[in-house]
């Protein structure tokens, strides 16, 4: 983050130069059209022979030494500013390795099937983002074949994201009601949210809607009980309409940002009826990689100052551990192998020093005066140093 923050510092200082060199250059011009326009009016009004040649010599030629000086003073600032840019590209070479190749596997994408897998994330990707025309031309070019019924999704929910940043809530409103009953599953509130929205967007057109707004406050009764508070809030809005909701005290109802965070919502709790993340496979991994990139450029280069090169040697597994934060950590069900128990927020899987998992609950029962011996190597360890890999 720190390389970041250098590189941005030149470039502010760059743009900060071409605001200014922007300002200063219109000034100057617009003096100079002046002077030529004065000394223009001159001449078409007294006309050459009625004029005073010897000031109007003068004028004139004070004024093309202005323009000279301009043009001389406006290159010379020019030429600053293309020192400025030549900084951020030095900033960047300094701070920035070109080379990566030296952290990654040579034969990491050999082989077709790998190659193919990466062509399929990078179209699912592509289908999230509602890039269709680009997912299929780069299915025809590369070869790879998606089934109608993987692209399917992705067209209908992209379909709704489109018409919510249009504030249009239809779409949304009619995939919420036909899903009622998987959304109440998940214990998501996204269709009273919309309901919401769509009441506050009434509210918002005056004292002319007041009508069609408690026509559709009937909406809430299914949701009275776990939004009471919420819907009191609505209903008491209505008080305040022939005045604006915007003058009183319920305008924190017309925030703009409600509209991002319905489309987040409904991602989210659409990609869970999905059986989909939230954010793409190849989002995540190339978020992963960038964080892990600075350490194992710096890995790299410890191993070969210290002449170890055969502690990495591009398998699986890395030279040390990488934290990459909790919204890395991607799990599947895990059973205790000791306990024969599945795991959960209040026992979870913890890992010992030697890379064996096993629960809380083991760990805690095995644990005999401060000490611990895993169950699957003789290695003896403090229990203290174990990791909670999940939860």
């Amino acid at each position: 983050m720190e390389q970041c923050a250098c590189v941005e510092r030149e470039l502010e200082k760059v743009l900060h130069r071409f605001v200014m060199y922007g300002h200063q250059s219109e000034e100057r011009l617009d003096e100079l059209l002046r002077s030529v326009c004065e000394i223009r009016a001159q001449l078409v009004a007294f006309g050459v022979q009625d004029a005073d040649l010897s000031v109007l010599s003068q004028n004139m030629a004070q004024c093309c030494k202005n323009i000279k000086e301009t043009v001389q003073m406006l290159a010379s600032r020019h030429k600053d500013i293309h020192g400025s840019v030549s900084k951020v590209g030095k900033a960047i070479d300094r701070n920035f390795d070109a080379e990566i190749s030296a952290v990654v596997a040579e034969t990491v994408w050999d082989t077709p099937e790998r190659q193919k897998y990466l062509s399929e994330s990078i179209v699912e990707h592509l289908y999230r983002q509602g890039m269709l025309s680009v997912a299929e031309d780069l299915c025809q070019e590369s070869g790879v074949v998606i089934d109608m019924s993987m692209k399917q999704p992705f067209l209908e929910l992209n379909r709704i994201l489109e018409a919510l940043r249009m504030q249009d809530l239809r779409p949304a409103l009619e995939w919420a009601v036909s899903n009622r009953q998987r959304l109440l599953e998940l214990n998501s509130s996204l269709e009273f949210k919309l309901h919401r929205l769509y009441f506050i967007s009434l509210l918002s057109g005056g004292i002319g809607n007041q009508m069609d707004a408690l026509q559709y406050a009937r909406h809430f009764q299914p949701f009275a009980s776990q939004h009471q508070r919420d819907i009191q809030i609505l209903m008491g809005s209505l008080v305040y309409l022939r005045h604006g909701i915007e003058n009183s005290p319920y305008r924190s109802l017309l925030e703009t940002n409600q509209w991002a965070e319905i489309c987040n919502i409904f991602t989210r709790d659409a990609c869970a009826l999905l059986g989909l993340s939230v954010e793409s496979p190849l989002s995540v991994s190339f978020a992963s990689g960038c964080m892990a990139l600075p350490v194992l450029m710096n890995i790299k280069q410890v191993i070969e100052q210290r002449q170890c090169s055969g502690v990495w040697t591009h398998k699986d597994e890395l030279p040390i551990e990488i934290d990459l934060g909790k919204k890395c950590w991607y799990h599947s069900v895990f059973a205790c192998p000791i306990l024969r128990q599945q795991t959960s927020e209040s026992n979870p899987p913890m890992k010992l020093i030697c890379g064996h998992v096993i629960s809380r609950d083991a760990l805690n029962k095995l644990t005999n005066a401060g000490k611990l011996k895993c169950p699957y190597c003789p290695m003896e360890q403090n229990p203290s140093h174990a990791k909670q890999i999940y939860f």
